[in-house]
């Protein structure tokens, strides 16, 4: 109980000490790992290939400088300080390049040593819609799997996993009231995600028809999901903070162009997924499966010393497969 001789300082300082008690005991009953990911944050960002998701995270860190293709898995990070002689909050980011068909590198960002303080932006490009669908239902499911792979992991104790969900809890609305209305009918994901839908300079001369399946379909995801969802389009972001328009979309979508009880689906995320493929055909899985260009013979990497000798080996790699060659049929001709 504070003295009357105790003066401001005092009962400030009093305070801060008891916080850092408090603090420091809840440190030691959560591990080393929960400690360091006090003041460290990964953030995941996967999406469209050539979506906008670079630009988007060099804004993020203020950089001011153009934006390259990111080949295939790219990290990066970003420190402040939050105040004097206290320590750097981090930002550890992560960046999937190549659209979906790199997917399987997500099990590198998300790990368990990491997963706690995880969290995934999904860079949607509305200036494709036809690939919209499909890059989303893809990445995301890949990224739940590797987070659901990585909590039943062995070195991810009982207690572990506990306080992930409990840190989860208390920082997104995961946990949903019993008398939600569909609470039975959505799927949150299960670390914090954010939806950006880029291109929005593009997209905002499309169809009227059109525009409006594409923002009703990203309202139910983001509502499915749990997730937050912003429309960009660079330098600026669009967001709508009017409290009188809900998030919430009720009903099943509707669409001059599609006739919805001639669909069959087993739940609602099914249900509008037909209905927007009917507007917005999906590309085919000829054009997902597309490999990335060679970045050995990508322009912007030249490096002529090591070009020509990588030329030089390939020669030789030619030559040696046709001496291979001939022996074999000279063999085959003695037999």
């Amino acid at each position: 109980m504070p003295k009357i001789s105790d003066t401001l300082w005092d009962l400030a300082s009093a305070e801060v000490q008891k916080r850092e008690n408090r603090a420091g005991g809840e440190e030691e009953d959560c591990g080393e790992d929960t400690r360091l990911s006090l003041n460290e944050k990964t953030v995941f960002f996967i999406g469209n290939k050539a979506g906008g998701k670079t630009t988007i995270l060099l804004r993020c860190l203020d950089r001011d400088e153009p934006s390259k293709p990111t080949l295939a898995l790219e990290y990066t990070f970003g420190r402040r300080a939050r105040g004097h002689n206290t320590p750097k909050d981090i930002a550890h980011l992560w960046e999937l390049g190549g659209g979906t068909s790199l997917s399987d590198l997500v099990q590198i960002p998300i790990t368990a040593q990491n997963v706690r303080s995880l969290s995934v932006v999904l860079v949607l490009d509305l200036s494709k819609p036809n690939a919209l669908w499909g890059t989303m239902e893809r990445l995301l499911q890949a990224a739940r799997t590797q987070v659901e792979k990585v909590l039943s992991q062995s070195q991810m104790t009982v207690e572990s996993k506990a306080r992930f969900k409990q840190q989860t809890q208390n920082r997104t609305p995961r946990v949903l009231p019993k008398d939600f209305p569909d609470r039975e009918l959505i799927d949150p994901f299960p670390v914090p995600l954010l939806i950006i839908g880029s291109k929005y300079d593009i997209f905002q001369d499309f169809d009227s028809e059109k525009r409006k399946v594409i923002c009703k379909t990203l309202r139910f995801i983001a509502h499915y999901y749990a997730a937050s969802l912003i429309n960009v389009t660079p330098p600026k972001c669009y967001s709508n903070t009017n409290y009188f328009i809900s998030l919430y979309i009720p009903g099943p979508p509707q669409s001059k162009d599609v006739d919805i009880g001639t669909l069959h689906a087993k739940n609602p995320f099914d249900l509008w997924k037909k209905v927007f493929e009917a507007v917005f055909p999906p590309e085919s899985t000829s054009e997902h499966n597309v490999e990335l260009k060679d970045p050995a013979k990508d322009p912007q990497y030249t490096e002529p010393q090591i070009d020509s000798m990588r030329a030089q080996k390939d020669m030789e790699l030619e030559q040696y497969k046709r001496e291979v060659s001939k022996s074999w049929k000279g063999l085959e001709l003695e037999s």
